[in-house]
Order: structure tokens, then C-alpha cells, then sequence
């Protein structure tokens, strides 16, 4: 019996049937593609053009279990917390004294986004690192998502996933650890940052994701840097439609998307439109996130947090727990004024020229180096 498989935590590799691959590329097949609106540009949403690109080589290119072999290459594990069985990574890093880290993806992504980042945090020296920057990594699939599933009774906030990442990494023996996310991930390391629970090292986020409240004089100061920032979230807000439609008929919208593949795809947009244009996740990694969602017909699940978040009855609260913040140049571009008015303890805040909202897929080193320097700086 390993370190890690126990009564409670039992192993697990991925194995696809090859039925469900077959069924997948018959579907693809017979894709009936929308007629495309004027101009085919993302303007209206996800160009025809687009999709029948990835569709063929998704279909005669793509190779599911190349993914996978890369993928059970880590170790992986499934235990129950809280009614819910929990899928995760674990990977130790064999440099003595590592932090512990756990890694939440975001929407509409997995765990799958951070293998890449698996090397350089558990084995730093042979990725240009040092030996006090290594870290044990654990990266969860949020309950619904992947192999998360299925999902357990009961309404699952990002709130309940903090608290279960926390009983999660007890059970995995780690008296102290840190956390980061982006988007969903984000949210959940947040909430870590708010539950600060004994020994927690701080929460590592892409962003934090305060508004104006229309406080008088809440925008004193701003400059064209704001400003811009303000305009980015406008215009996001004036094509992020799958916010309403999750948040308000998220079982109408998984009805489509759980019988098309090529829906899953196109409602997918979020990695190529994200930073208007400038997004630098690749085709393979697009087909990666959906492939696994369509697999899995997890996509009920995931669309149903909008919904559970947005009738959960939450109040904010200002979190005061450590927290570092990284600002990649076309994501969400998180305003400090606001950032620090709903968190007290920011320590650490770096902004780069390049990368975007998926930056675990489009610049891993970067964030690796950033993960090392916030931790790095314990108080």
C-alpha cells in the first residue's frame, strides 16, 4: 500500500472505453453545422468557420489517449468528503521540507490544465529553480467536474469546495498549505483565504474579481489604467451570456450541451474570445478541456454553479487571509483599489505583459515563477 492509498483514498487511472471514442467520432461525423452569421466573426459567438476547422481535426488529428497517457503518468486518487467523491492529483516532490499546494482549475476547464505545471513546482531544480521552491502538489477536480461524479446531493457552492479542499488536504497528511486559481479556482482559493484555516500559507490567485458598489468617491485617483479596466469588464459583460444562462437554466442549457459535442465545443468559446482575440491556448488544449467534459457528460454539473452561487444567499465578506495576486495583460484586469477594499492582506501583487485568463495553459512558466516568489515570502 502507497503513502497515499488507504482505506480512505483509493487509486485511480483513466480508461476511456474505446466505444465511447467511436460514438464520439460517429457524432462528429454527422455534425449539422449552423448557418454562419454575417461576416462568420466572434462577434456573434463562435464562427462556423471555427468549428469546422476543429471539428475535422478533432475528429482525424486529436489523440484522446495520447491525453491520457500523459495524464496517468501522475498518480491520481479518488476519496469521499462530504458525500462527494473527490478525484485528484498528488504528486510529492522528493525535495524535503516542500509546501504543500493545491490547485483549483477553472470553467469550462479541469485538472488537466496544470500538468504542465507538475514538473517545474515538485522538481524545481531540473526546471531552472531552486531546491526551497519545491512544492507537493494536489490538484482536485471540483466536485461535479471530470471524474468528480457523481455529484453529491445538495447545493455546491464554491464555499463547500474551499471547505472540502481543506478536509482534502488533512487527510492527506498536510498540517499547512497554500492555494491558487484562476477563475472558479480563484474563487475557491479566496474562499480558502476567508475560512483561513490553521496553517494556511495564502491563496494565489489570477484574479480577484471586485466591482464598483457606486461608493462616493470610490473612484478618486483612477487613471487610464482603470479606466481600461473598467472598459475590459464591459465588454465582457456584453458577451459573457453563458453567465445568465447558467445562472438561470443551467439544466436547459446542458440538455444541448450534453448531446453535441460539437455544442460542448462551441459554448467552450470562453478559451478562444476570453481576451478578444489575443488568446494563446491551442487547438489541442481547446480539445483536451471539451473532449474530457463530453466524455465525462459532466457538463449539467458544471454549468449548475452559476445557479448555486447566485442563490446561495451569500453576503460578501472582506477576506483576511494572505493572499497574492498575478495580472496577466489580457485577462480580467483585477482593479487594486477594489481588490484591497475586499481583501485586507494582500502581500503580493505582480503584473506581466503577456498571457491571459488561462495562463497555467498559455504561460506555465510564468506562472510557476510567480507561485515561487508569493510563497517565498512567508510572513
Amino acid at each position: 500500500m502507497s503513502i497515499d492509498t488507504t482505506p480512505d483514498i483509493r487509486p485511480f487511472r483513466i480508461e476511456i472505453p474505446e466505444s465511447d471514442l467511436d460514438d464520439l467520432r460517429e457524432r462528429l461525423g454527422r455534425t449539422r453545422f449552423p448557418v454562419a452569421a454575417p461576416g462568420d466573426s466572434w462577434d456573434y459567438g463562435t464562427p462556423t468557420s471555427y468549428l469546422r476547422e476543429m471539428v475535422g481535426h478533432w475528429r482525424d488529428g486529436f489523440d484522446w489517449r495520447a491525453l491520457e497517457e500523459r495524464a496517468n503518468a501522475y498518480p491520481q486518487f479518488v476519496t469521499t468528503i462530504d458525500g462527494q467523491d473527490v478525484h485528484f492529483v498528488h504528486v510529492r516532490s522528493a525535495e524535503p521540507g516542500a509546501r504543500a499546494l493545491v490547485l483549483t482549475h477553472t470553467y469550462p476547464g479541469s485538472f488537466l490544465e496544470f500538468l504542465d505545471l507538475i514538473g517545474p513546482l515538485t522538481d524545481p531544480v531540473a526546471h531552472g529553480g531552486r531546491a526551497e521552491d519545491a512544492f507537493d502538489v494536489v490538484i482536485p477536480s471540483i466536485p461535479g467536474f471530470g471524474f468528480s461524479t457523481p455529484l453529491a446531493e445538495g447545493a455546491w457552492t464554491l464555499a463547500r469546495v474551499a471547505r472540502t479542499w481543506d478536509t482534502l488536504m488533512r487527510r492527506l497528511g498536510y498540517a499547512s498549505y497554500g492555494a491558487h486559481g484562476s477563475d472558479a479556482g480563484a474563487l475557491v482559493s479566496r474562499e480558502l483565504a476567508i475560512l483561513n484555516p490553521e496553517g494556511f500559507l495564502g491563496a494565489h490567485v489570477l484574479q480577484l474579481f471586485s466591482f464598483p458598489r457606486g461608493d462616493a468617491g470610490e473612484m478618486d485617483g483612477f487613471g487610464p489604467k482603470e479606466f481600461a479596466a473598467l472598459e475590459h469588464l464591459r465588454w465582457f459583460q456584453s458577451v459573457g451570456g453563458y453567465n445568465a444562462m447558467n445562472g438561470s437554466r443551467p439544466q436547459t442549457v446542458a440538455a444541448g450541451l450534453s448531446d453535441s459535442p460539437v455544442g460542448q465545443l462551441a459554448y467552450s468559446e470562453l478559451f478562444e474570445s476570453f481576451g478578444n482575440g489575443t488568446s494563446l491556448v491551442s487547438r489541442d488544449q481547446v480539445l483536451e478541456q471539451v473532449s474530457l467534459y463530453w466524455l465525462t457528460n459532466t457538463s449539467a454539473n458544471a454549468v449548475r454553479y452559476h445557479y448555486e452561487e447566485g442563490h446561495s444567499g451569500a453576503e460578501p465578506v472582506v477576506s483576511d487571509g494572505r493572499t497574492g495576486v498575478a495580472v496577466f495583460a489580457s485577462d480580467f484586469q483585477t482593479i487594486r483599489a477594489f481588490a484591497e477594499r475586499d481583501n485586507s492582506r494582500i502581500e503580493h501583487w505582480a503584473e506581466y505583459p503577456e498571457g491571459g485568463h488561462y495562463a497555467a495553459l498559455e504561460v506555465p512558466g510564468l506562472v510557476v515563477e510567480d507561485l515561487r516568489v508569493f510563497f517565498a515570502k512567508q510572513p
